[in-house]
């Protein structure tokens, strides 16, 4: 699937859930179904600067694409970062890098979440996105 149609699938997926308690239970399920990070990446090093709460995120590349893990101290937060990894992992470092994340808008996580919790979920967009051209300028020098 592409990053689109992933973003389309979680825009229809919070599209049944009528009221934002709704929404924030569905965002928490998807916190706890988060593969846990290996604990030896759970480093200052793969500390998303910018969060409120602790959230680890690592990053691979294999066969040409990414493939994100991450955990957070916070239910919301690795809920989040749950969507995120669903949207953007296993693509290419081209296409995690231009990837218009419309669907943050889209469920209306940039209306409903603290201004700390925008914050943070920012961070782990450009994050992700520096690991990607971090790998593509890898790949391009090799």
């Amino acid at each position: 699937m592409t990053i689109n149609e992933i973003q389309e699938d979680l825009i229809e997926e919070f599209e049944l859930f009528p009221d934002w308690m709704d929404k924030y239970e569905e965002i928490v399920r998807m916190g706890k179904d988060l593969p846990l990070i290996d604990e030896k990446y759970k480093t200052d090093d793969n500390l998303i600067k910018g969060c409120q709460s602790k959230v680890w995120l690592h990053a691979d590349f294999e066969g040409g694409n990414v493939y994100f893990t991450a955990d957070s101290d916070a239910i919301i937060t690795r809920g989040l970062i749950s969507m995120m990894i669903r949207v953007l992992s296993g693509h290419s470092p081209k296409e995690i890098a231009s990837a218009d994340l419309y669907f943050l808008k889209a469920v209306g996580l940039n209306d409903h979440l603290s201004p700390t919790r925008s914050n943070g979920l920012l961070s782990m967009v450009k994050q992700m996105k520096l690991y990607a051209l971090a790998f593509q300028t890898q790949e391009q020098n090799s």
